[in-house]
């Protein structure tokens, strides 16, 4: 089956540049350098977390889709492994787990794995907080 199957309007799958996005989420605890003696993120503390990737990219001809979204979600699934109910602090390349190092964190672990990744989302929903990673896709 290609992606032009059952279409009779004339638009086809093939050529469009689509966006697809999984999230997924985990617990973990950390610690951030203390700025002063009663800082209270110098404390281990634990968080929610929901992670999401966005991936963007043309469908090329034969192809129905961007990426094969269990790909995606068994990729996702084996990074949070290494996330989820840990002390961020002890892996390695996240000393200093703030949301920004643990964006790069993901965005390494998730290079040579996935192609075409554009944006990388991480939130703790409990706290209304959000950081984006936007990377350029080639």
């Amino acid at each position: 089956m290609t992606g032009n199957a059952n279409n009779s309007r004339g638009l086809t799958v093939e050529g469009q540049v689509f966006e697809i996005a999984k999230s997924v989420t985990f617990e973990a605890a950390h610690r951030l350098p203390a700025r002063s003696g009663d800082d209270p993120y110098g404390r281990i503390h634990g968080h929610s977390f929901e992670l999401e990737v966005t991936l963007a990219g043309t469908v090329q001809p034969g192809r129905l889709w961007v990426e094969d979204i269990a790909v995606l979600t068994s990729t996702l699934g084996e990074i949070v492994g290494q996330l989820d109910h840990q002390l961020l602090n002890e892996i390695e390349g996240l000393s200093v787990p703030t949301l920004e190092n643990i964006l790069v964190w993901v965005a390494n672990e998730l290079s040579g794995r996935l192609e075409n990744v554009s944006q990388i989302r991480l939130s703790r929903p409990s706290l209304k907080e959000v950081c984006v990673l936007r990377l350029s896709v080639t």
